[in-house]
């Protein structure tokens, strides 16, 4: 896509959203079910059902989805087409990107071994590998900017307010034999 067809496409929303600011918060929404024997999640998404799963290192076999490498990979998509938008935008030649997001985790916090040891993410690494012929300078705006824009990367970095809630449903007549 060249800058002009990118413009088209989001001139119109600019200016709507500039007129309706409420008409620009976009709700996100996922759902998993967690049915049967096995300790598995099931997610339906816009490619089909994503089975999430133990990773290895707390007692999975690997052959289900992990979550922390979910993460990475939304940060990934996410990052990949902000790059490729605002290079757009910015008139930059690019040959080829790749991005890589990596991050580590403790197992020990999830598998409560050590209560001390964290439980989640605690360092993440975002990787930018960038073949294109523009200057430094504007490689460097770049990934400025696709830090700036990106959802998933100032999700990470500014997180937001988390709550939970539960509700009890009523059991189905398989659920109560």
């Amino acid at each position: 896509m060249d800058v002009k067809k990118l413009r088209a496409l989001q001139t119109p929303l600019k200016e709507g959203y500039q007129q309706n600011p409420e008409s620009a918060i976009v709700s996100a929404r996922a759902e998993g079910v967690i049915d049967g024997e096995d300790i598995v999640c099931q997610i339906p998404g816009h490619l089909g059902t994503t089975l999430a799963g133990l990773h290895p290192a707390t007692g999975g076999d690997g052959t289900k989805a992990c979550s922390a490498d979910m993460l990475m990979e939304a940060l990934v998509a996410c990052a990949g087409v902000t790059l490729k938008a605002v290079a757009t935008a910015m008139r930059l030649p690019l040959n080829r990107a790749t991005v890589v997001a990596e991050g580590s985790w403790d197992a020990r916090g999830t598998l409560g071994v050590d209560r001390t040891a964290p439980v989640g993410l605690t360092d993440v690494r975002l990787t930018f590998q960038i073949d294109s012929p523009a200057d430094p300078e504007k490689i460097e705006k770049l990934v400025q900017l696709t830090e700036h824009y990106c959802v998933i990367y100032q999700t990470l970095a500014k997180p937001p307010k988390l709550e939970s809630r539960y509700e009890v449903v009523a059991q189905t007549e398989a659920g109560r034999q």
